[in-house]
């Protein structure tokens, strides 16, 4: 594995495509294993998939670790085809057990899941949390706007979360309007972040995080504070940065 650069205190690796991302982005995960992670928080979505198969291929053993997902879709079930939790059992539980999973209950009442997820990320605090962005720079469902001192709280989705998630559903009628999301606090509590996007439309949202003010208008533009930092780009995704 390459050495990354440093661009305004994130280390980045470039890479050539999400393949060799998810190559990279495990030769993390095995280091921070090997110094004795204990706690992984894990994502969703297309990004982290490749990341998953790699893991899944290899010999870690992850029976003695625990997980702890950013979020969930509220008003779906576990066990629904769409919920993040069948997705992680889909593309990573499954074939490569944990001690111990936490996604947030899409169907618990919020006052107490959200007091549930907050009092599981005080007792496993997280050792290396994945995260992948949206392209207007969300980070878990955390949308343009949301405070930097938030924990766990329900987030109403915007419309271009929805546009971007209803290829998911059978139509966009279909695509719940709240979630369950870690806070953005809570996530730079993390020891470590690995941060993946690939793609051209996750350009700007990369070169915002890494290069513009920090403001809560631009949710990643939190991580500028985190001392450890690496992200994972694709060539397309990293167009726009000054290096």
């Amino acid at each position: 594995m390459d050495k990354p650069q440093e661009i305004n205190g994130f280390q980045v690796f470039v890479v050539e495509d999400e393949h060799e991302g998810g190559k990279v982005a495990f030769e993390l995960v095995q280091a921070a294993y090997a110094q004795g992670a204990q706690v992984f928080g894990l994502a969703t979505g297309s990004t982290p998939e490749t990341l998953y198969e790699e893991l899944k291929a290899s010999n870690l053993d992850f029976s003695d670790r625990i997980s702890v997902n950013l979020d969930e879709y509220v008003g779906l079930s576990g066990d629904h085809p769409q919920s993040y939790r069948y997705f992680m059992e889909e593309k990573l539980f499954n074939e490569k057990p944990f001690k111990q999973n936490f996604v947030p209950n899409g169907l618990a009442d919020e006052e107490t899941e959200i007091q549930r997820y907050n009092q599981v990320l005080q007792d496993y605090p997280i050792d290396l949390q994945i995260l992948g962005i949206g392209t207007n720079a969300h980070i878990a469902f955390n949308e343009p706007g949301t405070s930097f001192e938030a924990k766990t709280h329900k987030v109403k989705l915007t419309e271009a979360t929805i546009e971007a998630n209803k290829r998911f559903f059978d139509s966009e009628e279909d695509v719940p309007r709240y979630a369950y999301s870690m806070g953005i606090a809570s996530i730079l509590e993390a020891d470590q972040i690995i941060l993946l996007a690939y793609g051209p439309k996750k350009a700007q949202a990369i070169r915002d995080m890494i290069h513009a003010d920090k403001t809560e208008q631009i949710p990643a533009t939190a991580l500028q504070d985190h001392a450890n930092v690496t992200v994972v780009v694709d060539q397309a995704a990293a167009e726009k940065l000054a290096v």
